[in-house]
Formats: structure tokens, C-alpha cells, sequence
């Protein structure tokens, strides 16, 4: 079997490390799972927008799956978590976005997606979060 290996996204991957005692991704052989990514700074600040927000999400997972070896190409399956804008439906402006950004940054490949409205999530504010699996070197 092969041996886990865990990554911390540099800045706030390092910071969470620290803090919380978890990593931000890990890799075992060709397949890569995320923690939950949300739109934060190296800081751990959010955007005010929420288009913003979900859009550095993206990119946090971007950056966490590059440390694993792994890219948005790569991804097969996706969990995201949202603060409902209301009762009745996540909304559309968080689904615009994350369709948007699935387009744009896996082409052609659409992954599974499950999508969870929540009352919240880990940090104050926080209206996203994304997890991923990715699987390394495969045909498209």
C-alpha cells in the first residue's frame, strides 16, 4: 500500500497546520483529496462580494491541489458547502459562479458535484467551501 503524504498550502495551509492540527490536502499514490477550501486571504480575510469569495476558493483549491501535484484538470469529484442566500434555495448567484468556474478551469471534463446549503461554516462570514478529489495521470 502506499504511504500517506500530507500538504500544507504555503501561508494559510501553514497557518491552519499550526492552529488546528490538520493538513490541507493529502495524496495517496495518484489520488489527491482536499480539505474544505473556502475564499480566504493568507490572512484569513474574505472578500465583501460573494462572486469573489467563491472565485478564491477555487483558486485556494487550485493552489492546494498544485502542492499535491495535482491540478483543476485532474479533479473528479467535488463537495461544496454553502450559507444559503435564502430558505428556500442556495441561489443562483452561487451556482452562476460555481459553474462558471468549473467551465473555465476543467474544460470539457464536467466532475460529480454535490452542493449542501449549511447554516455555516468553520470561520465567521464564510459563505463557501469547497472540497475536491483528484485523480493524477488519468485519459481524458
Amino acid at each position: 500500500m502506499t504511504k500517506p503524504e500530507f500538504f500544507a498550502t504555503p501561508g494559510y495551509g501553514e497557518t491552519q497546520l499550526e492552529a488546528m492540527h490538520y493538513s490541507q490536502a493529502v495524496r495517496i499514490g495518484d489520488r489527491v483529496e482536499t480539505s474544505g477550501q473556502g475564499g480566504w486571504d493568507d490572512d484569513w480575510n474574505f472578500p465583501e462580494v460573494l462572486e469573489d469569495e467563491i472565485v478564491r476558493a477555487f483558486e485556494n483549491v487550485e493552489r492546494t491541489l498544485a502542492e499535491a501535484g495535482a491540478s483543476w484538470r485532474d479533479v473528479v469529484a467535488v463537495n461544496s458547502y454553502h450559507v444559503p442566500e435564502s430558505a428556500e434555495s442556495i441561489g443562483e448567484g452561487h451556482n452562476r459562479v460555481m459553474v462558471e468556474q468549473f467551465r473555465r478551469r476543467m474544460g470539457d471534463r464536467a466532475p460529480i458535484w454535490t452542493e449542501v446549503g449549511v447554516p455555516a461554516l468553520g470561520a465567521p462570514g464564510m459563505r463557501v467551501e469547497i472540497r475536491v478529489t483528484a485523480v493524477i495521470g488519468h485519459d481524458d
